[in-house]
């Protein structure tokens, strides 16, 4: 079975790449990716994760006060935002 993936979507590069080096020191899984274009957002870099990383992931984001446009799980017609 494929592994299931979430995306982070960003409002600047800058917080992209911080929210990259942070994930990345806590060793978890990520691939730096393009927004989908189902995505608004104001940055075109985003963050894939598996799944089963969102409680640490929700923990980082808040814990460094990383600022994300959401976080998003992919559908069979598009993306749909997860609450943090």
């Amino acid at each position: 079975m494929e592994e299931e993936w979430l995306v982070m979507a960003f409002d600047s590069t800058q917080q992209a790449l911080r929210a990259e080096m942070l994930l990345e020191y806590a060793e978890i899984e990520i691939d730096l990716c393009p927004t989908p274009k189902e995505i608004t957002a104001g940055c075109a870099l985003s963050i894939r994760f598996p799944v089963e990383d969102l409680p640490s992931v929700r923990q980082i984001v808040k814990s460094e006060t990383v600022e994300i446009r959401g976080i998003y799980s992919r559908t069979a017609i598009g993306y749909d935002s997860i609450k943090l």
